[in-house]
């Protein structure tokens, strides 16, 4: 079975460059450029990662994967943030993200995060 990915970030650019380079590698991604009703959106697509920009509109990252693993249904599943913030290392440790993807990123080491971190 493929595995799915759901991406928030607010750059519709971004959204579709991850989507093509992800369904090359035959994920399924679903892409949004807002968080505001992310429990239903996770509930809906079940995703087995989540990539989480940290400036996502409304509530933003942070608070976004907060939401996340305050839920039973939800907590277990694995948020990789995905941002060009300089303290995207520390804030990864803060909301017990597996991983972080900085940008600028390249292919190769964003495939190879999303590899070693989906199941």
């Amino acid at each position: 079975m493929k595995k799915k990915i759901l991406i928030y970030d607010d750059d519709k650019e971004i959204l579709l460059l991850c989507k093509a380079i992800l369904s090359r590698y035959d994920f399924v991604v679903e892409t949004l450029s807002k968080c505001d009703s992310i429990l239903s959106d996770i509930k809906t697509f079940k995703p087995d990662v989540i990539l989480m920009d940290l400036w996502i509109p409304q509530i933003g990252g942070e608070k976004a994967i907060e939401i996340i693993k305050q839920h039973e249904s939800t907590r277990q599943i694995p948020v990789i943030i995905f941002s060009a913030n300089a303290d995207i290392k520390d804030i990864s440790k803060k909301v017990n993200a597996i991983g972080y993807i900085e940008k600028p990123f390249t292919v190769s080491t964003f495939i190879e995060t999303i590899q070693n971190n989906v199941g």
